[in-house]
């Protein structure tokens, strides 16, 4: 069994319908789904706001990259278009594989061209870390620490209070 850890993002189009897809898209292995959460752009502010939510998924034949592969067809599906130039750019959806476990509850680590987890930028991320402890309160980023005391760091501060809760949305399925 593997479980993994996958952020979502949408500023482009109907946000909360693109989120919602790749929750629908990820079918049987979803296990939990955060609230969403408003953010303003990271990176590169010249674009409009994100919709961000965490999804927690399980299955006992996934690998790391078969978590990757997930990822990058719910993005396909979504319609995402990656500009070479524009690295933080708008987007129809970004999902991101941010950690992942193998059978045994262990934290898989790997660094390779494809997929490096840890996220390497996770740590950094409150839109990733503040949906995430909603989940999983006792929480942590392998090899970074709990999520709570990551999230209190004073170099995200100003990140974490740009969000907007939007309990208003939800990304169960319409059907």
């Amino acid at each position: 069994m593997s479980r993994a850890v996958l952020s979502v993002g949408s500023n482009l189009g109907d946000r909360q319908a693109h989120l919602r897809a790749a929750v629908n898209l990820l079918g049987d292995s979803v296990r939990a789904v955060s609230g969403v959460y408003e953010t303003p752009p990271w990176g590169d502010p010249d674009q409009p706001a994100y919709l961000n939510a965490v999804i927690l998924v399980e299955d006992p034949a996934a690998t790391q990259h078969d978590w990757l592969d997930r990822a990058r067809a719910c993005e396909a599906a979504e319609g995402r278009e990656r500009n070479p130039d524009r690295r933080f750019g708008p987007r129809t959806l970004d999902v991101d594989v941010i950690t992942v476990w193998d059978a045994d509850g262990r934290p898989v680590f790997v660094d390779d061209p494809e997929l490096t987890l840890p996220h390497p930028r996770a740590r950094l991320r409150a839109f990733v870390l503040r949906p995430w402890l909603d989940l999983q309160p006792d929480g942590d980023l392998p090899g970074h620490g709990a999520l709570a005391e990551l999230l209190a760091a004073p170099e995200l501060a100003a990140d974490v209070a740009a969000m907007t809760f939007r309990p208003d949305l939800s990304l169960e399925s319409m059907a």
